[in-house]
């Protein structure tokens, strides 16, 4: 399952995934990795947490993206929930169509039971058709 957090730059997309993540790590009883454009975040989030700066790993493109997701994925056979910040950025897709992206995470969510949780800094109705229906809260 992939969810959405939709919302231009500055409205608060960040606040609500971690609050979402630090809910969640009480209820889940598998692994969370949250994944970022950086470590500042590092402090606020619960510390069973893996929290993985994806900039260190010279991810250029939307491909080697969804190969590192899928690498975590190998490595972790408890692994539960994903969730991405600055999606557009770590994911390479910053001024693309992010549809084939999230099409292919849809395609490793059912195939291997990972939830994705996805904060996206486009408005609402700057999303694909075929994603709205996965938004989960738009700001």
């Amino acid at each position: 399952m992939i969810q959405l957090i939709a919302g231009r730059k500055g409205k608060g997309k960040t606040k609500q995934l971690l609050d979402k993540v630090n809910a969640e790590i009480k209820t889940v009883s598998g692994n969370i990795t949250y994944l970022d454009k950086s470590t500042k975040h590092m402090f606020e989030l619960n510390n069973r947490v893996r929290l993985i700066n994806v900039t260190e790993y010279m991810v250029s493109d939307a491909d080697e993206f969804i190969g590192f997701v899928s690498g975590i994925i190998s490595q972790d056979h408890d692994l539960e929930q994903m969730y991405f910040d600055s999606f557009l950025k770590i994911a390479c897709l910053e001024g693309q169509d992010i549809e084939p992206t999230v099409k292919k995470l849809e395609m490793i969510s059912e195939k291997f039971g990972v939830q994705f949780v996805i904060s996206v800094s486009l408005d609402e109705h700057e999303l694909p058709e075929s994603l709205k229906s996965n938004v989960l809260i738009a700001l």
